[in-house]
């Protein structure tokens, strides 16, 4: 999709983090701009920051997980624009480090609600309306390498909805491609360094009616800078990639068509073909990390 001047973004997860950074990077290439996204004070707060720049941006309130709240989104944009030829299901949320016998199913239904259903509500409430309108369009969802690619043993419950999505990605990209249509799927790794982003701390949005019966033990919940403390004081340095360079970055695969939008994807064939060669010994393809016994 070469031209995105006066196009129409959909941006779920976009008041915060990642979401944010492609919102705005969306505004500098002139498109016009919907942020979707559960925190209203978050929200209010980036569409006054973002439209002060002269863009053209709305804010609505959705839970991806509720379908019905992502239909009425998806009500919104086509009332209000009458077309979404970019959409990015980029909302996502995660839990602390446990092994899966240490998770309580509350921890499953609200991860695998916003990153899986929630960009299954994405596309079930936009993608027959982008398909109807015959235009050129984009879906990307974001996903993540511990998932799609490398999943840690420690983040079974992010990792897998993560692995999820780019499943699901990989079958939407074919089906698209097989009805022979303008509409095309990609895959968003965020990538290229840590991510300093509302991931850390997305426990903020946790629904009260799936909070968990015990609280998590102390410890393993941690912010972006007290994990990067921690690292630093083992003598790791961490490279921290800026989110808005990743925007532009992910702009430009949008522009080539790229499938697969991620910073040095040419690294992903060897660690998948070491994933591949272990499967293919019998062998269980994720390391043995000493924290999880």
């Amino acid at each position: 999709m070469q031209e995105l001047r006066n196009r129409v973004a959909v941006v779920s997860g976009g008041a915060s983090g990642i979401g944010l950074s492609l919102s705005r990077a969306f505004l500098a290439e002139g498109m016009k701009l919907v942020i979707a996204d559960v925190e209203e004070s978050a929200l209010k707060r980036a569409v006054e920051d973002l439209g002060a720049g002269g863009g053209e941006v709305t804010g609505v309130v959705t839970d991806v997980s509720s379908i019905e709240s992502v239909r009425a989104l998806a009500d919104q944009v086509y009332d209000t624009h009458g077309a979404c030829h970019l959409l990015c299901n980029n909302a996502g949320v995660s839990v602390a480090n446990l092994n899966i016998w240490e998770t309580e199913p509350t921890d499953w239904a609200w991860v695998h609600g916003v990153n899986i259903r929630g960009v299954v509500h994405g596309i079930q409430a936009f993608v027959p309306r982008m398909l109807a309108a015959g235009e050129e369009g984009f879906v990307m969802n974001t996903s993540s390498g511990d998932g799609g690619i490398s999943p840690l043993a420690e983040q079974s419950v992010y990792a897998s909805s993560k692995a999820a999505v780019s499943i699901l990605t990989e079958c939407l990209g074919a089906q698209l491609k097989a009805q022979g249509d303008k509409l095309r799927a990609a895959i968003f790794y965020p990538s290229g360094g840590m991510l300093n982003t509302g991931i850390w701390t997305t426990r903020r949005n946790r629904p009260a009616d799936l909070a968990r019966d015990t609280p998590f033990p102390e410890g393993t919940e941690i912010t972006f800078d007290q994990f990067m403390n921690g690292m630093k004081q083992a003598g790791i340095e961490l490279p921290v990639q800026d989110l808005d360079e990743l925007a532009r970055f992910a702009v430009e695969g949008i522009r080539k068509g790229d499938f697969v939008i991620m910073i040095g994807r040419e690294q992903m064939e060897a660690q998948l073909l070491e994933r591949a060669q272990k499967l293919a010994r019998g062998e269980c393809p994720i390391d043995v990390l000493p924290s999880m016994g």
